[in-house]
C-alpha cells in the first residue's frame, strides 16, 4: 500500500463513557438552573477541552473548599471525594451536587460496608490520583495503597483475617490483574469484590485497543495528560509493539509520527469528546489519509440517572 493510500482506523468504543456524560451534564444543568458561577471541586473530568468549555459557561474549578463563597452551589468531580471533603462541604453549608461516577460510588459503598465488619483494605491504584484519594478517604485508617507488584511485598496491614482488595476504576486491566495475583499469593484469604472494580468503559476501550493494535502501524490516543484511562490506552498499544502517541488536541499531532504508516489507529479516552476525535481525523487527512474505517466493537448503552434537584 503506498503512502498516498493512508487509512485511518477508528477504535470502537472510544471517547465519553456514561459517568463522564453524567458529570458534564450535572455541571451544565446546575449552570442552567442556578446561573453562574457554579463551583466544581477538581476538574470535573480529566480533559482540558471539557474543563475550558465549562469555564467559559461559568464553572469555576477549585481544589480547596475555602475558595468557595458561602451559599454557593458546589459540584464534586466524577472521581469522587473523601469523607472529610463531604463533611467540610456540609459544614460550610454549600448546595452540593455529587457528580461522582456511580461505579466509583460502588467502590466507596463496598469499602464502608466491609469496614463496618472490621475489614482492612489493600487498594490497587496510582498515588495522588483524585479517585484514589477519594476512595482511601472513605476511612481514616486501615486502607493501604499498592501501585505495583513490588509494593505488595512491602504492605503491612494491621491484621490479615479480614482483608479485602479494591481497585481504582481506570487502571490497566492486565496490570491490575498481575498486581491482584501478587496480593492473592501474599494474602490467600483476601476478599475480592463480587464484580471487578475496573469499570466497563475502561475494559471496553482497552479491549478495543488490543484489537486495533493488530491492524495498524501507529496508534493515536486522544486524551489529556492527566487522564489515567487515556494514558493506559497509549501504554497498552506500546506494550503490544505499536508506536503510540497521546494528543490533547489535533494541533499536537506531529507529522513525523505518521511517516511510513499506511494504517493509522485512532482512539480516545473516556473523558475525551468526539469533537476532538473528528478534528484529529481531519488533521490526519490533511497529512495524506484518504479513507476512514470504523472497527467493529462493543456498543455501549449504559446511562446513569442525574441527582435529584437538577430537573430543568
Amino acid at each position: 500500500m503506498s503512502e498516498s493510500t493512508k487509512q485511518i482506523v477508528l477504535a470502537e468504543p472510544r471517547g465519553f463513557c456514561a459517568g463522564v456524560d453524567r458529570a458534564i451534564e450535572i455541571v451544565e444543568r446546575a449552570l442552567a438552573k442556578f446561573g453562574a458561577p457554579i463551583y466544581v471541586r477538581h476538574e470535573i473530568v480529566h480533559n482540558t477541552y471539557v474543563v475550558n468549555d465549562l469555564k467559559a459557561k461559568g464553572a469555576i474549578f477549585i481544589e480547596d473548599l475555602a475558595e468557595v463563597p458561602p451559599g454557593s452551589t458546589l459540584v464534586f468531580s466524577a472521581h469522587g471525594v473523601s469523607k472529610a471533603v463531604q463533611e467540610e462541604a456540609r459544614q460550610r453549608g454549600f448546595d452540593v451536587f455529587d457528580a461522582t461516577c456511580p461505579l466509583v460510588t460502588k467502590v466507596h459503598v463496598e469499602v464502608a460496608k466491609l469496614a463496618r465488619e472490621g475489614f482492612e483494605f489493600i487498594m490497587i491504584g496510582h498515588k495522588g490520583h483524585p479517585e484514589v484519594e477519594g476512595t482511601m478517604g472513605q476511612l481514616d485508617h486501615g486502607i493501604h495503597l499498592v501501585e505495583d507488584v513490588a509494593d505488595v511485598a512491602m504492605v503491612q496491614p494491621g491484621q490479615t483475617d479480614k482483608l479485602a482488595v479494591v481497585t481504582q476504576t481506570t487502571l490497566s486491566v492486565d496490570d491490575a490483574a498481575e498486581i491482584k495475583e501478587a496480593v492473592r499469593r501474599r494474602f490467600p484469604k483476601i476478599q475480592e469484590p463480587k464484580q471487578q472494580d475496573i469499570c466497563y468503559a475502561t475494559q471496553n476501550r482497552q479491549d478495543a485497543v488490543k484489537v486495533l493494535s493488530r491492524q495498524v502501524d501507529v496508534v493515536i490516543v486522544v486524551g489529556s495528560p492527566t487522564s489515567s484511562n487515556s494514558n493506559r490506552l497509549a501504554e497498552l498499544a506500546r506494550k503490544l509493539g505499536v508506536p503510540a502517541y497521546m494528543v490533547d488536541n489535533a494541533d499536537e499531532l506531529q507529522p513525523q509520527w505518521l511517516e511510513g504508516a499506511t494504517r493509522v489507529g485512532l482512539t480516545a479516552g473516556a473523558s475525551a469528546p468526539e469533537l476532538l476525535v473528528e478534528q484529529v481525523v481531519d488533521r490526519v487527512k490533511s497529512l495524506g489519509a484518504v479513507a476512514v474505517q470504523k472497527m467493529d466493537g462493543v456498543q455501549e448503552t449504559m446511562k446513569f440517572p442525574l441527582p435529584k434537584g437538577l430537573k430543568l
